[in-house]
């Protein structure tokens, strides 16, 4: 036995698949030869997580256009101005807007996961987002014909759709990214609204088998945009608790870049539940300096203190550039973070005699 480790999704694109997003967005290039360059990408991605030692790989998301919209391509019925998600240095992203009903996926998740494994025969997890955050989508004015109760039946099949065909797809882990959660505690202090999207996400979850809910697992952060989060001012004290009720048997969470990690593993330690297991971010994705395996290794003995290591596992706190345009961290920089984490991890394993 030794400590499970696992990154949590995106790898920064190359420049030069930077460049040809940018030339497609433009007209210059043509969506066949960017599906080529993104497969290209996602393969020596996959190749060098293994070249590491990775246990588990992920496809860096070289193809989606962010970890929130992949649902949304080649959609209709959306207009751009939708909720704005404003970062701690200035910056914002915007959501689209739902104008019109009925919602359906446009692009689901194992489409990545599929391209993915036809490079590899190690375990490959894929995330997904949480249908809480596309609940965004839907106006606070509502739609004409199509009442917020509606789309919500629509979202949660679509959720259900989305993790099940990548279950069915060979999916080592099913992640939901579920960075809203803590802003929603920015955005209503009071609770509601995560108490909100906690009951929308079980509402998909509870339609999986326990068995099935071994391999569904749930990431929470502040955000990781251009090196600035959205929400790292909001306490996790208020957010953990809540986090735990969810249904999976997997939860990942930000930890390195906190200000007092020692606290939030007590909480941690308190509210997790005796059937899943932990993973605590070892990597700060925002922190462009890279970790030493050292650091590592002292993380994951700290959380050891708090945490049956049975129950323990490691991760990035973020991943390294969910929108496709974040060019904040280099992709070197990003597996030497992860390499970090891979060696510092089985120091610790090591160190704790597994």
């Amino acid at each position: 036995m030794s400590i499970p480790t696992e990154a949590i999704g995106s790898i920064p694109r190359s420049p030069a698949l930077q460049a040809a997003l940018a030339d497609h967005a433009e007209g210059r290039l043509s969506t066949d030869e960017l599906t080529k360059l993104q497969e290209r990408a996602t393969a020596e991605t996959l190749d060098r997580l293994a070249e590491l030692g990775s246990p588990v790989l992920v496809d860096g998301e070289q193809a989606k256009p962010s970890f929130v919209t992949y649902p949304l391509a080649g959609l209709t019925g959306l207009a751009p101005d939708g909720a704005v998600i404003p970062f701690a240095d200035g910056h914002t992203r915007q959501l689209p807007r739902l104008t019109a009903g009925p919602f359906r996926y446009g692009v689901h998740a194992d489409t990545y996961l599929r391209d993915a494994r036809r490079h590899t025969a190690l375990p490959v997890k894929q995330a997904v987002i949480a249908p809480s955050a596309l609940s965004l989508l839907y106006p606070a004015d509502g739609i004409d014909g199509y009442p917020r109760d509606a789309f919500l039946r629509d979202l949660t099949d679509g959720a259900e759709a989305d993790i099940r065909r990548c279950l069915e797809a060979g999916a080592h882990v099913v992640q939901l990214d579920f960075t809203e959660g803590r802003l929603s505690l920015k955005l209503d202090p009071s609770g509601g609204l995560l108490n909100d999207f906690v009951a929308l996400n079980n509402e998909v979850l509870g339609r999986f088998s326990a068995a099935e809910r071994t391999r569904l697992g749930v990431h929470t952060c502040p955000g990781g945009d251009q090196d600035s989060t959205h929400s790292a001012d909001v306490d996790y004290a208020e957010l953990l608790p809540q986090l735990f009720r969810l249904k999976v048997g997997n939860f990942y969470v930000q930890l390195a870049g906190e200000p007092d990690p020692e606290r939030v593993l007590r909480i941690v330690a308190e509210h997790l539940p005796s059937d899943a297991r932990v993973f605590v971010g070892v990597t700060d994705p925002v922190d462009p300096r890279v970790e030493t395996a050292e650091e590592v290794r002292d993380r994951v003995l700290a959380a050891a203190r708090h945490i049956p290591v049975e129950q323990l596992g490691t991760c990035d706190d973020c991943g390294f550039a969910p929108f496709a345009d974040d060019a904040s961290t280099s992709r070197d920089v990003a597996f030497a973070k992860i390499e970090a984490r891979l060696r510092g991890t089985a120091l610790a394993s090591e160190a704790l005699g597994l």
